[in-house]
């Protein structure tokens, strides 16, 4: 399947597009668009795009809206919901520590990433590391 979002990704689409290759979509294919392009590609997927399906709800990022559409109910999941959100979206309290080295580092892989295709490939690398010490310290 093709899922469309902006180009330049950062913390949350970034965690969104390893949530859909891992969890949803093995075999995922990526579009990246110029920021508030209007004409979306036929037949691909919008995330975390202004007024699309999976997208930021309630003051949480797009992450959220995937666990929720997708009923995903892995406590791991839930945890890495709160991380990107609290680096992603204005927080009132800051109640996860890791949430501002995730977005030093993801900002990181976008300005070392030839482009996004590459981000994405990087960023899942730290997301999976974020979910195998999240899932260390459940045990």
């Amino acid at each position: 399947m093709k899922w469309v979002t902006w180009e330049n990704i950062g913390v949350d689409r970034m965690a969104c597009a390893w949530l859909i290759r891992r969890f949803i979509d093995l075999k995922a294919e990526f579009l990246f668009i110029p920021v508030n392009e209007k004409n979306l590609p036929k037949g691909a997927e919008p995330f975390d795009l202004p007024g699309v399906r999976l997208t930021h709800r309630q003051g949480h990022c797009s992450f959220h809206a995937f666990l929720r559409d997708y009923k995903l109910k892995d406590p791991i999941l839930e945890r890495i919901a709160r991380i990107v959100d609290e680096a992603d979206v204005v927080q009132e309290v800051a109640v996860e520590p890791v949430a501002p080295g995730l977005d030093f580092l993801c900002r990181g892989i976008r300005l070392t990433s030839a482009n996004d295709y590459e981000a994405v490939e990087h960023g899942a690398l730290i997301y999976e590391a974020l979910y195998a010490q999240l899932a260390a310290e459940r045990n």
